[in-house]
């Protein structure tokens, strides 16, 4: 590769940047991963595979040495508490069954490991000793057993989503509490209750906000200043903004992470998801039917700073795409990637483009183009697909389907039949049952072939 120039989306400035590590040697890249209280669903999921690639693209570009990417894990949260109250079970318990699920899904998904994947609750000493900072140096307030963090205290607030702080209140679902000097301050610590979890602290016996993990995470692994902060459309405010705050006064620094990239929405069937509609899918319920490679690519086909919408024929579409791919599917030694193919992933991981190119190069490929395929297959893996081998991308399809290849053989003797008898209306509807239970058949001749969509 020649050039290593990567263009950047940054919300904080929000234009297109040239992508400028701090150390090239060192490059920094933290994301906001999930908090474990319910299964993982697809709008989860969206980050996840974004963020994977951004940081194989950084690996390409920079080597893998070169780049910490850290993702935790929020194991201690109120939504942790009223889940595990509402299952009967055990904080513990929940925590570590989600967390499972939460792995099973991103090697489902095919995505890389991160350098660390710490959890909140490993953390609470650095927890108290950035609010004890704070407070020290008059960006915090004790009231109540709480430590609130004062967003007067900080001169750049709102400058990530764009607001100042009237418009955030009016516009924003902010905790209300007495307790507080302006409603946008937020806390750092607050009290738990005998039955809640809680650890000693210089305010009592308590536990930390939401916003204060991130930051002392983030500090941990990638110190006072680092790269890349990325996360969904939904953390601009009031997480990122928190962490902003309490990280730059803490730590006397004028910036916390250089870029901030955001990922869309994801809705289902161009609805929002949520609970009340019933439409939220899990990604556990997905891998039950669907390969996790179909996913991985219906969530690359948009541009990860637009809108998904998550429906049926998106995931045919996908799955069709593979099906058709994997025909030039074979073990090769990875070749270099030309620019011209890598274009669109340094113009802020236009994964569309990408695609667009991927099929250009199977077209060449399936005309016997022998660098076009290396390169097609080389392509296909920087982005985390076709990395399962034939046999099982077809066992998968085998296992999953809604039919069985007895049914199969039998429903093909009864459309030639048909058409023996003349009956064609019959022989169609046979053709269109074995389609709507994911079978294809062709006719070549007199001899009809099948396979799994």
């Amino acid at each position: 590769m020649k050039s290593n120039h990567i263009n950047v989306s940054n919300t904080i400035s929000g234009k297109k940047e040239t992508f400028i590590p701090i150390d090239p040697k060192k490059i920094g890249m933290y994301v906001c991963g999930p908090t474990v209280y319910d299964f993982p669903h697809i709008g989860n999921a969206r980050p996840l595979v974004v963020f994977d690639v951004l940081y194989r693209v950084l690996s390409k570009i920079f080597g893998k040495n070169n780049i910490t990417y850290v993702r935790n894990i929020t194991d201690i949260d109120d939504k942790i508490i009223e889940s595990s109250k509402n299952k009967k079970i055990s904080i513990d318990e929940l925590t570590t069954s989600i967390t499972k699920s939460f792995h099973d899904d991103c090697k489902y998904l095919n995505c890389l490991k991160p350098s660390f994947e710490p959890k909140a609750t490993e953390h609470i000493k650095g927890m108290i000793d950035m609010t004890e900072n704070l407070l020290k140096n008059n960006y915090a307030y004790e009231k109540d057993k709480h430590v609130y963090f004062s967003i007067n205290s900080f001169k750049n607030y709102g400058k990530l989503s764009k607001k100042n702080p009237e418009e955030l209140v009016a516009g924003a679902r902010v905790e209300v509490s007495k307790s507080k000097k302006h409603p946008l301050d937020f806390v750092l610590w607050k009290p738990s209750t005998n039955d809640d979890p809680g650890w000693d602290s210089p305010w009592g016996r308590g536990r930390p906000g939401w916003h204060l993990e991130c930051s002392v995470m983030s500090e941990k692994f990638l110190g006072k200043n680092f790269d890349i902060h990325g996360g969904g459309l939904d953390l601009i405010f009031p997480h990122h903004e928190n962490e902003i705050a309490q990280s730059c006064c803490a730590n006397k620094v004028e910036k916390f992470a250089n870029y901030w990239l955001h990922n869309g929405y994801v809705t289902f069937n161009k609805e929002k998801m949520s609970k009340s509609l019933g439409n939220i899918v899990t990604i556990e319920k997905m891998r039950e039917t669907i390969n996790g490679q179909v996913i991985r690519l219906a969530l690359l086909s948009t541009h990860y700073k637009q809108p998904l919408d998550w429906n049926e024929n998106l995931i045919n579409e996908s799955q069709n795409t593979l099906d058709k791919w994997y025909d030039q599917y074979e073990k090769i030694k990875e070749v270099d990637l030309t620019q011209e193919l890598l274009g669109p992933l340094m113009e802020d991981i236009n994964t569309p483009g990408y695609i667009s190119k991927l099929h250009s190069l199977y077209d060449k490929a399936s005309k016997g183009d022998i660098s076009s395929k290396k390169l097609f297959l080389s392509g296909c893996k920087l982005v985390g697909l076709l990395e399962e081998d034939l046999d099982s991308w077809k066992k998968f399809k085998k296992t999953k389907s809604k039919i069985d290849e007895n049914t199969i053989n039998n429903k093909i003797k009864d459309r030639e039949n048909a058409r023996k008898k003349g009956d064609y209306k019959l022989a169609d509807s046979i053709r269109k049952y074995l389609e709507t239970s994911g079978v294809i058949i062709e006719d070549k001749g007199d001899k009809t072939t099948w396979k799994y969509k």
